[in-house]
């Protein structure tokens, strides 16, 4: 936990030995009254930021998604800078940890120690801010949900971590809904398609490598993103100069737009917010549990997307396959609930 000038404490991560005693949800129940607060303030960020991101890439026609990721990389890391050095943050668990007058407030080994995450963050960044592009939101949020399916595996070869046959069995009716949904899609963009793949993959490794080396680490939620924006705010600054997004961004047409502005704000805020939860429902929860509230908030996605973007018209199929994603993941809501 974090203190700011007032005493509020803010949640970064898991109190290390406090897990035990900390309140369940409810009499009997695996996950915390903090556990779920965590994963309720994910579902919140995830839906806002995929529309405002839809919003500048597809309404408004922006050309380069790197773009906005470097953006949201810099604000990010700008007020992670600006309340570490008021102190209304730490960036580890222990205040004692690192000399408060360190030029990066982390030791460089950390910097080393974290830099797989870091690296697993930039890919997990550029493939979601490209996948959103390609496809409409209703298919977008069908196929990121088949990322549960390479969480597990990724959680398994890098954790060891063992699962449930009931928890086998939601991930399977997930991945089956998923194929369902897509069946008949008449925007079939094989393109967009396997972009949103390679998101799936990009993401189920960084929150394996979250869960691995964020409680290892030392550094809280706000330390872990950090490290992440100076590790990865270098590379795609580079990355944006030689495929030439600058002046791409610079030539377009609505840059001076109040309304793209606004757009553009709202994404880096809650790019920001999004981070943050992510960090901290992973630690507290797991991995696999992150997954799970990424399709559980899907619904609310799915309904934004059609009401304000459309892109997909009306079919059996699809909606038969959204059913059954979201059976499953309330299967697995009920299994983490009850402690199954």
């Amino acid at each position: 936990m974090a203190k700011n000038a007032g005493g509020v404490l803010l949640p970064v991560s898991a109190d290390p030995g406090k897990g035990d005693g900390e309140a369940a949800l409810f009499k009997g129940s695996a996950m915390t009254r903090r556990g779920a607060v965590a994963a309720l303030s994910y579902m919140s960020c995830s839906v806002l930021l995929v529309m405002f991101n839809k919003a500048a890439l597809s309404s408004y026609k922006f050309p380069c998604a790197n773009v906005i990721t470097l953006l949201q990389m810099v604000c990010s890391t700008c007020l992670l800078y600006v309340l570490r050095r008021l102190k209304i943050i730490s960036f580890t668990n222990s205040e004692t940890s690192v000399p408060s007058d360190s030029l990066f407030f982390v030791p460089f080994r950390i910097l080393l120690r974290t830099s797989p995450l870091s690296l697993s963050y930039l890919l997990y960044m550029l493939a979601s801010m490209e996948s959103v592009r390609g496809v409409n939101v209703p298919m977008y949020t069908t196929l990121r949900r088949t990322t549960v399916a390479f969480t597990m595996t990724m959680e398994y070869f890098l954790a060891k971590q063992k699962h449930t046959p009931p928890i086998i069995g939601s991930v399977a009716l997930i991945v089956f809904g998923a194929f369902i949904a897509g069946a008949r899609d008449l925007s079939f963009d094989a393109r967009g398609y396997a972009i949103v793949f390679v998101a799936n993959i990009t993401t189920a490794v960084y929150l394996a490598t979250i869960n691995r080396i964020g409680k290892s680490s030392g550094l809280n939620s706000f330390g872990l993103m950090w490290c992440n924006g100076l590790v990865c705010g270098p590379a795609v600054l580079f990355l944006t100069y030689i495929q030439g997004d600058l002046k791409k961004t610079i030539e377009f047409p609505y840059l001076y737009s109040p309304g793209f502005q606004v757009v553009l704000l709202f994404s880096c805020i809650l790019a920001f917010l999004l981070n943050y939860t992510i960090f901290w429902n992973t630690i507290l929860n797991s991995a696999l549990t992150q997954s799970m509230c990424g399709n559980l908030k899907d619904f609310f996605t799915v309904g934004l997307g059609w009401v304000l973007f459309g892109g997909l018209p009306f079919d059996l199929l699809n909606v038969i396959g959204q059913g059954l994603g979201f059976v499953g993941s309330g299967m697995y809501a009920y299994c983490k609930i009850k402690g199954k």
